[in-house]
Protein backbone atom coordinates (compact mmCIF):
# COMPACT_ATOMS: atom_id res chain seq x y z
CA UNK A 1 0.00 0.00 0.00
CA UNK A 2 3.14 2.29 0.83
CA UNK A 3 3.97 1.74 -3.12
CA UNK A 4 0.74 2.61 -4.53
CA UNK A 5 0.77 5.27 -2.20
CA UNK A 6 3.83 6.63 -3.71
CA UNK A 7 2.83 5.91 -7.25
CA UNK A 8 -0.24 8.07 -7.14
CA UNK A 9 2.04 11.12 -5.34
CA UNK A 10 4.54 10.97 -7.82
CA UNK A 11 2.14 10.88 -10.62
CA UNK A 12 0.15 13.68 -8.95
CA UNK A 13 3.62 15.67 -8.83
CA UNK A 14 4.56 15.03 -12.42
CA UNK A 15 0.85 15.75 -13.83
CA UNK A 16 1.02 19.12 -11.44
CA UNK A 17 4.70 20.11 -13.23
CA UNK A 18 3.21 19.10 -16.34
CA UNK A 19 0.46 21.41 -16.04
CA UNK A 20 2.51 24.80 -15.97
CA UNK A 21 3.28 23.66 -19.75
CA UNK A 22 0.11 22.13 -21.19
CA UNK A 23 -3.38 22.43 -21.18
CA UNK A 24 -6.03 20.52 -18.73
CA UNK A 25 -7.45 18.42 -21.26
CA UNK A 26 -4.25 18.05 -23.38
CA UNK A 27 -2.91 16.99 -20.25
CA UNK A 28 -5.88 14.30 -19.61
CA UNK A 29 -5.75 13.20 -23.40
CA UNK A 30 -1.97 12.64 -23.52
CA UNK A 31 -1.38 10.99 -20.06
CA UNK A 32 -4.70 8.74 -20.85
CA UNK A 33 -3.72 7.55 -23.94
CA UNK A 34 -0.78 6.05 -22.25
CA UNK A 35 -2.72 4.72 -19.18
CA UNK A 36 -4.82 3.19 -21.79
CA UNK A 37 -2.57 1.31 -23.49
CA UNK A 38 -0.86 -0.02 -20.41
CA UNK A 39 -3.74 -0.99 -18.89
CA UNK A 40 -5.50 -3.34 -22.57
CA UNK A 41 -1.94 -4.56 -22.45
CA UNK A 42 -2.94 -5.82 -18.21
CA UNK A 43 -6.27 -6.33 -19.11
CA UNK A 44 -5.33 -8.34 -21.88
CA UNK A 45 -2.65 -10.70 -20.22
CA UNK A 46 -5.32 -11.14 -17.40
CA UNK A 47 -7.54 -12.65 -20.29
CA UNK A 48 -10.10 -9.58 -19.35
CA UNK A 49 -9.71 -7.21 -22.40
CA UNK A 50 -13.20 -8.46 -23.44
CA UNK A 51 -15.71 -9.12 -20.83
CA UNK A 52 -19.57 -9.60 -20.72
CA UNK A 53 -21.08 -6.86 -18.49
CA UNK A 54 -24.33 -8.15 -16.69
CA UNK A 55 -27.66 -6.24 -17.67
CA UNK A 56 -27.83 -5.68 -14.02
CA UNK A 57 -24.26 -4.36 -13.81
CA UNK A 58 -24.57 -2.06 -16.65
CA UNK A 59 -26.04 1.14 -14.79
CA UNK A 60 -23.62 0.33 -11.67
CA UNK A 61 -20.80 0.54 -13.92
CA UNK A 62 -21.96 3.78 -16.01
CA UNK A 63 -22.21 5.86 -12.59
CA UNK A 64 -19.15 4.22 -10.93
CA UNK A 65 -17.20 5.14 -14.04
CA UNK A 66 -19.01 8.68 -14.00
CA UNK A 67 -17.66 8.96 -10.75
CA UNK A 68 -14.52 8.18 -11.39
CA UNK A 69 -14.10 10.85 -14.35
CA UNK A 70 -15.52 13.28 -12.07
CA UNK A 71 -13.26 13.02 -9.31
CA UNK A 72 -10.46 12.98 -11.64
CA UNK A 73 -11.83 16.25 -13.55
CA UNK A 74 -12.27 17.89 -10.16
CA UNK A 75 -9.34 16.43 -8.06
CA UNK A 76 -7.05 18.14 -11.23
CA UNK A 77 -8.33 21.20 -11.25
CA UNK A 78 -7.66 21.60 -7.47
CA UNK A 79 -4.49 20.15 -7.76
CA UNK A 80 -3.24 22.61 -10.48
CA UNK A 81 -4.03 25.52 -8.93
CA UNK A 82 -3.27 25.21 -5.30
CA UNK A 83 -0.65 23.72 -2.99
CA UNK A 84 -0.20 19.69 -3.97
CA UNK A 85 -0.75 18.98 0.10
CA UNK A 86 -3.16 20.78 0.96
CA UNK A 87 -5.03 19.34 -2.46
CA UNK A 88 -3.88 15.94 -1.02
CA UNK A 89 -4.98 16.52 2.32
CA UNK A 90 -8.24 16.92 1.59
CA UNK A 91 -8.53 14.28 -0.52
CA UNK A 92 -7.67 11.97 2.75
CA UNK A 93 -11.01 12.94 3.70
CA UNK A 94 -12.75 10.36 1.16
CA UNK A 95 -12.66 7.12 3.88
CA UNK A 96 -14.98 9.55 6.24
CA UNK A 97 -17.16 10.61 3.73
CA UNK A 98 -17.52 6.66 2.25
CA UNK A 99 -18.12 5.57 5.60
CA UNK A 100 -21.32 7.97 5.90
CA UNK A 101 -22.40 7.73 2.49
CA UNK A 102 -22.42 3.82 3.77
CA UNK A 103 -24.56 4.26 6.63
CA UNK A 104 -27.15 6.95 4.48
CA UNK A 105 -27.46 5.37 1.43
CA UNK A 106 -26.56 1.54 1.95
CA UNK A 107 -27.69 1.21 5.29
CA UNK A 108 -24.60 -0.01 6.58
CA UNK A 109 -24.81 0.06 10.51
CA UNK A 110 -22.50 2.91 11.78
CA UNK A 111 -22.29 3.74 15.39
CA UNK A 112 -21.51 6.57 17.39
CA UNK A 113 -17.95 6.51 17.82
CA UNK A 114 -17.28 6.28 14.08
CA UNK A 115 -20.21 9.14 13.73
CA UNK A 116 -18.46 11.19 16.24
CA UNK A 117 -15.12 10.87 14.30
CA UNK A 118 -16.54 11.56 10.39
CA UNK A 119 -17.46 15.14 12.36
CA UNK A 120 -14.35 15.63 13.72
CA UNK A 121 -12.36 14.91 10.21
CA UNK A 122 -14.37 16.95 8.72
CA UNK A 123 -13.44 19.61 11.04
CA UNK A 124 -10.14 18.69 9.87
CA UNK A 125 -10.94 19.45 6.51
CA UNK A 126 -12.43 22.96 7.20
CA UNK A 127 -9.63 23.51 9.37
CA UNK A 128 -7.50 23.00 5.72
CA UNK A 129 -9.71 24.79 3.74
CA UNK A 130 -10.40 27.54 5.95
CA UNK A 131 -13.34 29.38 4.04
CA UNK A 132 -13.72 32.95 4.83
CA UNK A 133 -10.08 33.30 5.86
CA UNK A 134 -7.32 34.87 4.19
CA UNK A 135 -5.60 31.61 3.52
CA UNK A 136 -8.75 30.11 2.19
CA UNK A 137 -8.15 29.51 -1.48
CA UNK A 138 -11.64 29.06 -4.29
CA UNK A 139 -10.15 26.09 -5.68
CA UNK A 140 -10.13 23.57 -2.42
CA UNK A 141 -13.81 23.46 -3.26
CA UNK A 142 -12.78 21.61 -6.62
CA UNK A 143 -11.01 18.93 -4.29
CA UNK A 144 -14.05 18.66 -1.86
CA UNK A 145 -16.03 18.19 -4.89
CA UNK A 146 -13.46 15.07 -6.07
CA UNK A 147 -14.28 13.84 -2.95
CA UNK A 148 -18.21 13.85 -3.43
CA UNK A 149 -17.42 11.89 -6.61
CA UNK A 150 -14.88 9.44 -5.33
CA UNK A 151 -17.42 8.28 -2.49
CA UNK A 152 -19.83 7.96 -6.00
CA UNK A 153 -17.37 5.71 -7.30
CA UNK A 154 -16.44 3.88 -4.20
CA UNK A 155 -20.05 3.29 -3.51
CA UNK A 156 -21.06 1.89 -6.95
CA UNK A 157 -17.78 -0.56 -6.64
CA UNK A 158 -19.18 -2.42 -3.68
CA UNK A 159 -22.72 -3.26 -5.55
CA UNK A 160 -20.18 -4.32 -8.96
CA UNK A 161 -20.67 -8.03 -9.21
CA UNK A 162 -17.33 -9.91 -8.32
CA UNK A 163 -17.87 -11.65 -11.93
CA UNK A 164 -16.52 -8.19 -12.98
CA UNK A 165 -12.32 -8.31 -13.44
CA UNK A 166 -10.72 -4.95 -11.78
CA UNK A 167 -8.39 -4.96 -14.74
CA UNK A 168 -11.59 -4.32 -16.87
CA UNK A 169 -12.80 -1.92 -14.93
CA UNK A 170 -9.90 0.37 -14.30
CA UNK A 171 -9.26 -0.10 -18.29
CA UNK A 172 -12.79 1.35 -19.38
CA UNK A 173 -12.40 4.22 -16.92
CA UNK A 174 -9.01 5.44 -17.98
CA UNK A 175 -11.11 4.98 -21.97
CA UNK A 176 -13.78 7.51 -20.58
CA UNK A 177 -11.04 10.00 -18.62
CA UNK A 178 -8.95 9.81 -21.80
CA UNK A 179 -12.07 10.57 -24.21
CA UNK A 180 -12.89 13.46 -21.93
CA UNK A 181 -9.77 15.07 -22.81
CA UNK A 182 -10.10 14.24 -26.22
CA UNK A 183 -13.33 15.85 -26.12
CA UNK A 184 -12.58 19.09 -24.68
CA UNK A 185 -8.94 19.49 -25.68
CA UNK A 186 -9.98 21.71 -29.05
CA UNK A 187 -12.03 24.03 -26.73
CA UNK A 188 -8.50 24.73 -25.47
CA UNK A 189 -5.35 26.06 -27.09
CA UNK A 190 -3.07 23.07 -27.55
CA UNK A 191 0.77 24.03 -27.01
CA UNK A 192 3.35 22.58 -28.65
CA UNK A 193 4.60 19.05 -26.26
CA UNK A 194 8.72 18.32 -26.04
CA UNK A 195 10.36 15.28 -24.63
CA UNK A 196 9.68 16.70 -21.38
CA UNK A 197 6.04 16.99 -21.52
CA UNK A 198 6.01 13.65 -22.97
CA UNK A 199 8.27 12.52 -20.38
CA UNK A 200 6.49 13.61 -17.79
CA UNK A 201 3.22 13.05 -18.98
CA UNK A 202 4.19 8.73 -19.82
CA UNK A 203 5.94 8.73 -16.35
CA UNK A 204 2.68 9.90 -14.72
CA UNK A 205 0.70 7.36 -16.88
CA UNK A 206 3.27 4.54 -15.41
CA UNK A 207 3.18 5.64 -11.73
CA UNK A 208 -0.64 5.93 -11.75
CA UNK A 209 -0.71 2.25 -13.13
CA UNK A 210 1.58 1.10 -10.46
CA UNK A 211 -0.52 2.99 -8.20
CA UNK A 212 -3.07 0.97 -9.16
CA UNK A 213 -1.40 -2.45 -9.42
CA UNK A 214 -0.07 -2.16 -5.97
CA UNK A 215 -3.25 -1.30 -4.62
CA UNK A 216 -5.06 -4.26 -6.09
CA UNK A 217 -2.08 -6.40 -4.45
CA UNK A 218 -2.48 -5.14 -1.37
CA UNK A 219 -5.97 -5.90 -0.96
CA UNK A 220 -5.83 -8.95 -2.02
CA UNK A 221 -3.16 -10.35 -0.18
CA UNK A 222 -2.45 -7.81 2.51
CA UNK A 223 -4.69 -8.01 5.74
CA UNK A 224 -7.40 -4.99 4.74
CA UNK A 225 -7.62 -3.80 8.30
CA UNK A 226 -3.07 -3.22 8.53
CA UNK A 227 -3.06 -1.66 4.64
CA UNK A 228 -5.55 0.61 4.58
CA UNK A 229 -4.02 2.77 7.32
CA UNK A 230 -0.75 2.94 4.83
CA UNK A 231 -2.87 4.91 2.48
CA UNK A 232 -2.07 8.17 4.24
CA UNK A 233 1.52 8.03 3.41
CA UNK A 234 0.50 9.76 0.26
CA UNK A 235 0.69 12.64 2.68
CA UNK A 236 4.66 12.31 3.13
CA UNK A 237 5.03 12.64 -0.68
CA UNK A 238 2.74 15.48 -1.01
CA UNK A 239 4.31 17.63 1.99
CA UNK A 240 7.85 16.08 0.24
CA UNK A 241 6.99 17.22 -3.41
CA UNK A 242 5.33 20.53 -2.43
CA UNK A 243 8.50 21.65 -0.40
CA UNK A 244 10.81 20.22 -2.79
CA UNK A 245 9.67 20.49 -6.18
CA UNK A 246 7.96 23.26 -5.65
CA UNK A 247 8.80 25.22 -2.98
CA UNK A 248 5.32 24.79 -0.86
CA UNK A 249 5.89 24.98 2.78
CA UNK A 250 2.60 23.95 4.25
CA UNK A 251 1.15 26.17 7.06
CA UNK A 252 0.77 25.31 10.85
CA UNK A 253 -3.36 24.67 9.61
CA UNK A 254 -2.66 22.51 6.96
CA UNK A 255 -0.12 20.20 9.39
CA UNK A 256 -3.08 20.63 12.20
CA UNK A 257 -6.24 19.44 9.86
CA UNK A 258 -4.18 17.08 7.84
CA UNK A 259 -3.22 15.34 11.26
CA UNK A 260 -6.73 15.86 12.50
CA UNK A 261 -8.35 14.05 9.57
CA UNK A 262 -5.67 10.88 9.66
CA UNK A 263 -5.74 10.31 12.76
CA UNK A 264 -9.36 10.19 12.56
CA UNK A 265 -9.45 8.18 9.68
CA UNK A 266 -7.41 5.59 11.08
CA UNK A 267 -9.72 5.08 13.57
CA UNK A 268 -12.42 4.78 11.82
CA UNK A 269 -10.45 1.93 9.80
CA UNK A 270 -9.86 0.70 12.98
CA UNK A 271 -13.32 0.76 14.34
CA UNK A 272 -14.46 -0.86 11.44
CA UNK A 273 -12.01 -4.02 11.90
CA UNK A 274 -12.97 -4.70 15.34
CA UNK A 275 -16.61 -4.73 13.99
CA UNK A 276 -15.73 -6.95 11.57
CA UNK A 277 -14.27 -9.41 14.00
CA UNK A 278 -17.19 -9.75 16.22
Amino acid sequence: MSVCMAGYGINDAMMKLASADVGFFQALLVRGLFATTMLALIAWRRGALMVSVPRGDRTVLAWRIAGEVGGTYCFLQALFNMPIANATAILQSMPLAVTLAGALFLREPVGWRRYSAILVGFAGVLIIVRPGSEGFNAYSLWALAAVCFIVLRDIMTRRLTASIPSAFVALLTAFFITLMGAVFAPTQEWRPIGGYEIALLGGAACFLITGYTSSVAAMRVGDIGFVSPFRYTILIWAIFSGIVVFGHWPDRWTLIGAAIVVVTGIYTFYRERRLAGR
